[in-house]
């Protein structure tokens, strides 16, 4: 009987994934529907999700409603000028779709709708065709000519740096997170040039990050924070701290990896790394000897966009070039202390009624 279940639960799948595939870029709608059915496939299985490997290996998952799924992309010129790029798509309560493309810099954002007729995606490979842009492993190519906003270019993608497992650990395999995150490169090289609203951006020779979230909305209350750095001895980083609720529980989770030295560290909630404090200025994280320091210097924060049970309907705000000092200890040694004038950084306080997060 189990033989039987098997064998049909691989015939189902085959002919869903067919349908989901008939090009690279499939419609977004074929796609959920091709992944509930899956989803609901693997759920009845015996073995349940018992194959999935610990590395993030899907760059779109699609399932749910209310839904969001979008990736953030930070472009940085040698000379540290920044340019990051969200392109996203969403499903409310109701099922209506929507998409979207967000652009920020140092002095300026931009939101755009896109029909979600116009929002293709590829699974096994990171590749999001947001109208006529393209988003994928090789690069970027760009052509938006709207309202305020003139952004034509391409730039091409060294390899990525992929980290050694998924940045979520075990809670990959919870389906119902309010909001799941993963990281597809701590850094690449970048080639190529762009021309904003009549600027030209030369970003060769300079650095890109790449990391995605998914879920029905983002955490209440979060920080975020991310920075890479070329000097004598290059490292990098992200870090991220919410107020996560769990069925009836709610607790702070944190996610963090520093590569730095040619090596990876991981500081997680499930790793038994704690939040000692976190706030608008900065945080203090702890895992057995690990300490991390972070502490927000200056920066101008710019308005995003973010979802509440699918729709976008709140407003963060976001410093994409902030002055962030880190600082991270071994026990007693110092293994860094690095100022950096181009780091990231996003913190957000509980939201209100009208979807709107404090600016900081």
């Amino acid at each position: 009987m189990k033989s039987l279940f098997l064998a049909s639960r691989a015939v189902c799948r085959a002919i869903f994934t067919k349908i989901a595939q008939q090009s690279v870029f499939c419609n977004w709608k074929t796609f959920w529907f091709a992944q509930n059915v899956s989803m609901l496939l693997i759920k009845s299985s015996p073995e349940g999700n018992s194959n999935r490997g610990e590395r993030m290996r899907k760059y779109c998952h699609g399932v749910g409603r209310p839904w969001f799924e979008g990736w953030y992309l930070k472009c940085q010129t040698w000379e540290g000028k920044a340019l990051a790029l969200i392109p996203a798509v969403h499903m409310d309560g109701a099922g209506r779709w929507s998409a979207s493309f967000q652009v920020i810099t140092e002095g300026d954002s931009w939101w755009l709708e896109y029909p979600d007729t116009e929002f293709r995606v590829s699974e096994r490979l990171f590749q999001v065709h947001l109208g006529p842009n393209l988003f994928r492993q090789e690069g970027t190519w760009l052509d938006v000519e709207r309202e305020g906003l003139s952004l034509h270019g391409a730039l091409r993608f060294g390899p990525f740096a992929p980290l050694q497992s998924d940045i979520m650990g075990p809670f990959r395999l919870l389906a119902n997170m309010e909001c799941a995150h993963g990281v597809l490169s701590m850094g690449h090289t970048l080639e190529g040039k762009l021309i904003l609203n009549g600027e030209t951006m030369d970003f060769s020779g300079g650095m890109g990050y790449i990391e995605t979230d998914r879920g029905r909305s983002f955490p209440s209350a979060y920080l975020w924070t991310q920075c890479a750095w070329r000097e004598s001895q290059p490292g990098g980083l992200m870090l991220a701290i919410a107020a996560i609720p769990l069925g009836i529980v709610r607790f702070t989770g944190c996610i963090c990896a520093v590569c730095y030295g040619g090596r990876e560290y991981r500081l997680a909630t499930y790793r038994g790394a704690r939040a000692v404090e976190w706030s608008k200025t900065g945080a203090v994280i702890r895992q057995g000897k690990y300490r991390l320091t972070v502490k927000l210097l200056e920066g101008k924060s710019l308005p995003l966009r973010a979802p509440v049970e699918g729709n976008m309907g709140r407003t963060i705000h976001e410093r994409l070039c902030a002055k962030v000092r880190y600082r991270f200890w071994a026990g007693e040694i110092l293994l860094f202390d690095h100022t950096d004038c181009s780091a990231g950084f996003e913190y957000a306080e509980e939201r209100s009624s009208h979807g709107e997060s404090a600016a900081t």
